[in-house]
Order: C-alpha cells, then structure tokens, then sequence
C-alpha cells in the first residue's frame, strides 16, 4: 500500500504538530506518524528535508532495559498496583532515565497494563463557540483561504491554522485550508499580543497555531510562565 504524498496542507499539519521542538524526538515523530497515517521513516525523512534535526532512531533505541531493570520495573508496578500513571512512574523509575513512552511500551509487553493508574482526562480547552466552530467548517467546506477565515471570525491566521489542525484530528475537516499568501512567514514574535501568564498551555497552542508541545519549548527557551507550566524554572534548570 503507497504512503500519502506530503502535500501542502499534510506538510502544514506535520509542522504545526512538531512544533518548535528540537532536535525532533523519535516519540514526536510516532505521534505525527500516527496523526498523518504514514510512516515514522516517512516523518523523519520529510522533516528532515525541511532542516529539522531529528533524533536518530538509533539514539532512541539504544535505551533498552536491561534483564535487571525490567525485573525491577515488573517488581514495582506489580506492588504499587493503581497507584501510579505512566508518566509518574517514569519520574520514579531509574532517576527518570526513560521517557513515559517507553515505560509505557515495556509494561505492555509484560502485560501488567491493569496495574498502571488511568492518567486524568484533560479536558480541551473551548477557544471557540460551538457557532463559530460550525461556521469555521462551512467556510473550509466551500474552500475558503485561511486569511478569509480569519477575518470572518475575528481570529488570527495563527489561531485559525491551530483550529484548523484540532478539526483535522477530530475529523470534522478532511484537509487544513491553504492559505492565500504562501512562503515569507512572519518574523513576528507570535506571543506578543498574548497576556501569556494568565494562560493555559492548550489555550496558547491554539491562540497562536502551535502544539502544546511546541508552546513549551518556546516558554521554556524564553524563560516565560503560563499558568500552568513554569517555563523559567524548566530554563533554569537546563542551565544549571
């Protein structure tokens, strides 16, 4: 079965999911695989050829767990059964040596799923009305430019373009609309009208049309604080 092409709007969808995250880890690029139905080979080697620095898979592979540590890890999940989330035993196993992905991936493969404790539900945050959300599919349903979606709602492009990729995901649009004015991308700073400490990381990603992900990575760099991610103490410690 052929892959999909990269088109203009799965291109757009690719970079707004990655966001400013660099280098690209091969866990980002299994999301985006996923989102985009396609291969993570396929992923690595368009972002690439974009100029993102992408983990290689190698590196990531190269953290396997040892006999020892999977009997530990097998240990204890097993005897803090339901106490704990994937990410939290992540943060207590090993010093944090591996990501909650890969936590994740081992627990599956010894079967002990049922003991890991369900992550809370985050609920997403609604930037926009139920109305607005209709009319926003209407206008992409009758090939409206991002630009013309943004001024019939009031939003900016960079809004328009993080709502366009949650309607893509949910599946209540089939592509991200083009926008009327390609290439020359902005040089300005898309956190500048934002009162960015009162706000959620969800509601900056889609105010400005970027992922969480990316939206972390830019307060972190930054040394900024939303309301709920300390960005200047994620940059602290990197430093230190």
């Amino acid at each position: 079965m052929a892959l999909p092409k990269w088109t203009d709007e799965r291109t757009d969808a690719l970079t707004n999911f990655v966001g400013d995250e660099s280098p690209v880890s091969q866990a980002t690029v299994a999301e985006a695989a996923e989102n985009l139905e396609t291969s993570t080979r396929s992923v690595s080697s368009k972002l690439r050829k974009m100029g993102y620095d992408v983990e290689l898979a190698s590196a990531s592979a190269s953290r396997a767990f040892t006999d020892a540590q999977e009997a530990t890890l097998a240990a204890f999940v097993s005897d803090n059964s339901g106490q704990y989330t994937y990410a939290e035993i992540a943060g207590l196993f090993e010093d944090g040596a591996f990501s909650p992905k890969s936590i994740q991936g081992k627990i599956l493969s010894m079967e002990l799923t049922e003991h890991v404790k369900p992550a809370p539900k985050v609920e997403a945050v609604r930037t926009y009305s139920p109305e607005e959300e209709a009319t926003f599919v209407q206008l992409v349903n009758d090939g409206a430019f991002v630009e013309a979606i943004a001024e019939a709602l009031g939003r900016s492009v960079n809004s328009v373009r993080g709502k366009a990729l949650s309607l893509l995901r949910s599946g209540d649009i089939n592509a991200i609309p083009k926008q009327e004015v390609t290439k020359g991308a902005s040089k300005e700073d898309p956190l500048a009208d934002l009162s960015v400490g009162d706000m959620t990381v969800d509601a900056i990603a889609e105010a400005i049309g970027k992922t969480a992900r990316g939206v972390k990575t830019m307060l972190t760099r930054r040394g900024l604080t939303a309301s709920d991610y300390d960005g200047a103490a994620k940059k602290e410690k990197a430093s230190a």
